[in-house]
Order: structure tokens, then sequence, then C-alpha cells
């Protein structure tokens, strides 16, 4: 099949494209390179630098393509607090532009690449998918309303569409910004200097870790499996784990006791989250291979300044 991965340099779309590549699919991608990513593409993938919001450019990539997984956004739900239009602009505006140019050129099918951050803070868990959201922050509202202008103009173009609210992914290959750094790469690199780690809240809210190549797998069922257009599926690990869990994983995987400073002034997030993946395991055959401890030892391995550190 030909695929356009959006935000290709990122995260997860650089683990997506590649395999799709290596398992010889033909392979093009469009990044604006906002973030500086170390993340290498294979050179069998079509990259081109641009902007989803480039609706000319996006029209001009989705020539013969079948299948468009769009990932392309803004990430950072701090960040989202403090610039809630420009995270409106291109989670949102980056969506609808995306739908537009697939439906104009004539795509199959469009997967979506969601949050499991639209669930807020709930009470009841695991989050399954009938779970009413309740987004705490910018980034959070703009995954949820680019799901409905995902599903409202692929119904009304005829596209097949599948939204995957992907949890807490880690893995390799997983960047570690100067400000609002995602937890696990944050606390990997800090326990492989032996320094300290920072804890917002007691430590004891829950996050459900998913392992990338677990995402990956997911992505790749929606992309392919018939008969689930209009589904909106959730991705993780089904396994509820607490900040402070990560931190003894981590701290008896590199064989050192870290020092653990708690911030209270800073917000941690939900109390608790977790996902109900009997949805994925039912339609899109989803088994997650991953532990956390099997993840983190992963993540570590694939890593040379991480692996010296053990």
């Amino acid at each position: 099949m030909l695929f356009l991965v959006t935000g290709t340099t990122g995260f997860l779309g650089a683990a997506l494209a590649n395999r799709l590549a290596a398992e010889g699919h033909q392979v093009r991608g469009i990044d604006n390179l906002s973030t500086i990513s170390p993340n290498s593409l294979s050179p069998t993938i079509h990259f081109t630098r641009g902007d989803v919001l480039d609706r000319p450019k996006l029209w001009t990539l989705l020539q013969d393509v079948e299948c468009i997984v769009h990932l392309a956004a803004r990430v950072l739900v701090p960040e989202s607090m403090l610039y809630p239009s420009e995270y409106n602009t291109v989670n949102v505006g980056g969506t609808v532009s995306v739908m537009e140019a697939a439906r104009d050129a004539g795509v199959k099918r469009v997967v979506f690449i969601s949050s499991g951050a639209i669930y807020g803070n709930q009470q009841q868990q695991p989050l399954n998918e009938e779970t009413v959201p309740q987004p705490f922050s910018p980034y959070a509202v703009s995954k949820l309303s680019a799901e409905h202008y995902v599903r409202t103009i692929g119904h009304h173009a005829n596209i097949e569409t599948v939204c995957l609210r992907v949890f807490n992914a880690y893995g390799p290959g997983q960047q570690v910004p100067p400000s609002h750094a995602p937890v696990v790469p944050y606390f990997l690199r800090q326990a492989s200097q032996r320094g300290s780690l920072i804890v917002h809240g007691n430590g004891m809210q829950t996050r459900d870790f998913v392992f990338v190549e677990d995402v990956v797998q997911a992505m790749m069922a929606a992309a392919f499996t018939p008969g689930i257009s209009g589904e909106v599926i959730n991705v993780g690990s089904g396994v509820e784990s607490t900040i402070l869990d990560l931190v003894h994983q981590i701290a008896a995987i590199f064989n050192n006791e870290p020092e653990v400073i708690y911030n209270p002034r800073r917000g941690s997030g939900p109390s608790r989250m977790c996902a109900d993946i009997r949805k994925a395991q039912r339609l899109l055959n989803y088994a997650p291979q991953f532990s956390l401890e099997a993840g983190l030892r992963r993540a570590i391995a694939e890593d040379p300044q991480l692996r010296a550190a053990l």
C-alpha cells in the first residue's frame, strides 16, 4: 500500500513509518520539523518538509495514497495551557486540512492518532470508549475536537476513519525536551546520570504506560483491518501503574535508589488513568507484548547513553 504519515519525524511517526517501509509498503512523510528530533527515517521513505496546514502541498503528496496516518500535532499539555490558540490551529485546523485534502484526493482511509488525555479525571477505571470525556487541558480539547472532525468529514466524504486514543506511549527514540518532558524518558535520563527524580504531586497518581512497538502494532492493524470505519479505540497496556511504581522499576533496573523530590505546587494531572483495551483486542486483534519492565529494559538497551549507565 501507499501511505502518507504526518508527523513523520516524531516519536510515534518515525516508528510507524519505518515499520511500514520495512514491510515493503511505500511511505510518504510530512513534518514541519518544529521540534528537533533524533529519530532517523529509512532511506526508502519519501520525506517532505512541510506543514499539514498547507493544503496544496498535502494534495500533491496524497496522489495515489490509499491510507493516511495522521500524527502531526502539538503534544505538550502544560504548553497548551499557555498557547491554546496555537494548539487549536495545529491540532484542530491541521486535522481539518488533512481531511479536506484526503477528500479532494480520493483517499480511502484515515487513521487519526488521538489521546487518552481526552478522558480527563475519571473515578471509574479502566476507561472504556463509552466513558464521557472530560478534557482538562486545551491539548485534550483539541484532540477530542479533531476526533469529531475526522469522523464527521469522513462520513460525508465516504472516507473510512479510525481514531486511536493512545495512552502514555514510551520507548527508544523518545525526546527529552528542555521543559515539560514526558515522565518515562525524563526519569530514565535522570536515573542514568544518578540525578534526582522530580515527582509532581504525591506519586500515587496512575498512568497506563504502553510501549511504542505495541502502539505501532495497533496503528498497523487500524490501517489494514476491514469493517472498522467510524470506530474510536483505546490503545494502552491495560495495566495501571503509579508514578512511584515507575520510579521503583527504573531504580531496580539501574540498581540505584535515586533521590525523589516531590513537587506539590505543580498539578499532576488526572489522579488515575488506565485503558480498557477489550475493544482493541476484539476489533484489531491487539495484544500488548511488553510489560513495563520489559519496555523500560528495551528502551535502555537501544539507547547507548542509557545502556552505558547500567
